[in-house]
C-alpha cells in the first residue's frame, strides 16, 4: 500500500432485528425534538408512526417531513431544513432509503454550516461546524448510505447530480433493522441488492482499496451472492433479508472508505436527467463496466469471480475465474430481472442526445478517476451506447466453465 489509509464509520451502529425500536433511547441522548426526513411509503406502511411513538416514549417530540420523492434534490433539502428550522429541531431522523438518508444528511451540514448544499460540492466549501446529530434507519438493503460520509443530492436547475463527500456527512447513528426491508417490493429488492454489490465490487476494484475496505467488501459480496436469489423469491425469508442488510452496511462502510468508481460516475446522471432510481440505474451499468474495466483488474477480479463458483473456483486461472465474475453477474441480473435502460422506457433518441452531457457530468464527478481502467469522454459515450440496449444474460458462459472443470 503506497498510501495511508482511512477507515471512518458512524459513532455508534446498531445491527439486528428490532434495533429498530431504540430510535427513541439513542435520539433521547442527542436532543428532546426530532425532525423525521422520509416519504409517503413510509408513512402508509405505518413505520413513521412508530417512529414517532418510540420518539415519544423516550421524552423526544417530532415533527415529519415526507416530501422526498424518488431521487433527492436541492428542493428537497431546503424544504426540510425550513422546516427544521422553523420548529426548533434539534436532531435529524432519516427513515427510508437512500434519498431520505442523503437528503437528512444535506439538512444536517446546512442547520449548523449554512449556504447552499451544492456549494460543498468538491470541497469549495468545508463543513466546519459540526452537523446536527443524525440517526439514518435504512429500509432497504442497498445504498448503504447509513455509514457513508457521502450524499448525492441533484441540482435541479442544471439537472446534475452532485456527488459530496465531507467527513461531517456521516450519520452520527446507524440503525439497521432487517425487519424494516420485508416491506420493500420485489423489484426494489431487486435493484437495491445489486446497488449493494455495485458498492462492494467497486470498493474493492477502486484505487483506493486497502486492507480494512478489502475486508468489508468481500464479506459483503459473499453475503449478497449467498442471499440476494432467496431474498427476490420470498421476501418474508428474514434470515436472507439479515444477511443482505448485514451486506448492504459493510458494503456502505467499504465503498465510503475506498471509493466507488465508474458505475457510478455513470449512473449519476441516468438518475438527474432521466429519473432512474439510483439502485436501478447502478444495477443497469455494472456488467457492462465491469466487462470494460477486466483487462485492468484481472487479479482482483478473479476473486470476486471465486465467490460465486467457490467449489470450483481454487482450480480457475485468474482471467477465467475474471471471466465468470462478470458472467455471473450478467447471469444474475438476468435472473432477477434488472431491465436495461431501454427496457425501463428511456426514449432512444432523447438518451442519445444526452450522451455527451452524461459522458462530461461522470467524469466531473470524480468517481471514474478510482476505476482500475480510466475511461475518457470518447469511452464513456461509447459505454453508454453500449449500456443502453445491454443483454444481460450469460448463462451460457458460466456453465462453460462448470462443463470445463467436471471434464478435468
Amino acid at each position: 500500500m503506497d498510501h495511508f489509509a482511512v477507515f471512518c464509520t458512524p459513532q455508534t451502529i446498531l445491527y439486528g432485528r428490532e434495533s429498530f425500536k431504540q430510535i427513541g433511547e439513542e435520539a433521547a441522548l442527542r436532543g428532546k425534538k426530532a425532525l423525521i426526513v422520509s416519504d409517503q411509503v413510509m408513512t402508509s406502511l405505518g413505520y413513521v408512526n412508530e417512529c414517532q411513538e418510540y420518539l415519544e416514549q423516550a421524552g423526544v417530540e417530532s415533527e415529519i417531513y415526507t416530501g422526498v420523492e424518488s431521487e433527492p434534490t436541492d428542493d428537497y433539502v431546503s424544504e426540510g431544513l425550513v422546516l427544521f428550522q422553523n420548529t426548533n429541531c434539534e436532531i435529524v431522523i432519516s427513515l427510508g432509503g437512500g434519498s431520505c438518508i442523503d437528503t437528512a444528511k444535506a439538512i444536517a451540514i446546512l442547520a449548523t454550516n449554512g449556504g447552499y448544499i451544492g456549494d460543498y460540492r468538491a470541497n469549495r466549501t468545508i463543513a466546519e461546524k459540526a452537523p446536527i446529530p443524525h440517526l439514518a434507519v435504512p429500509t432497504t438493503a442497498g445504498t448503504g448510505s447509513e455509514a457513508t460520509d457521502v450524499t448525492v443530492i441533484t441540482n435541479t436547475t442544471t439537472d446534475v447530480k452532485m456527488m459530496i463527500k465531507q467527513p461531517a456527512f456521516m450519520p452520527a447513528v446507524a440503525i439497521v433493522d432487517p425487519l424494516l426491508s420485508i416491506s420493500s417490493p420485489k423489484q426494489v429488492t431487486a435493484a437495491t441488492g445489486i446497488d449493494a454489490l455495485s458498492h462492494a465490487v467497486e470498493a474493492y476494484l477502486s484505487k483506493r482499496a486497502h486492507p480494512m475496505t478489502d475486508t468489508m467488501a468481500m464479506s459483503a459480496m459473499k453475503l449478497i451472492i449467498d442471499n440476494i436469489k432467496s431474498v427476490y423469491m420470498d421476501g418474508e425469508n428474514l434470515d436472507a433479508r439479515e444477511a443482505m442488510s448485514l451486506g448492504a452496511l459493510q458494503a456502505g462502510m467499504s465503498f465510503t472508505n475506498a471509493s466507488v468508481c465508474l458505475v457510478h460516475g455513470m449512473s449519476r446522471p441516468i438518475g438527474a436527467i432521466f429519473h432512474v432510481p439510483h439502485g436501478f440505474s447502478n444495477a443497469m451499468l455494472l456488467p457492462a463496466v465491469l466487462e470494460y474495466s477486466k483487462e485492468s483488474c484481472t487479479e482482483r477480479l478473479a476473486d470476486v469471480g471465486r465467490l460465486f463458483q467457490a467449489e470450483k473456483g481454487a482450480s480457475l486461472s485468474n482471467e477465467e475465474a475474471a471471466d465468470v465474475a462478470v458472467a455471473s453477474v450478467k447471469d444474475l441480473c438476468a435472473s432477477l430481472e434488472i431491465p436495461n435502460l431501454k427496457t425501463w422506457g428511456i426514449d432512444e433518441n432523447a438518451y442519445i442526445n444526452a450522451i455527451s452531457k452524461m459522458a462530461a457530468d461522470a467524469l466531473d464527478s470524480g468517481s471514474p478517476a478510482h476505476n482500475p481502467r480510466l475511461p475518457t469522454q470518447a469511452e464513456l459515450e461509447e459505454l453508454y451506447q453500449i449500456c443502453y440496449d445491454y443483454k444481460f444474460t450469460s448463462e451460457e458462459k458460466v456453465r462453460s466453465y462448470a462443463q470445463q472443470e467436471g471434464e478435468c
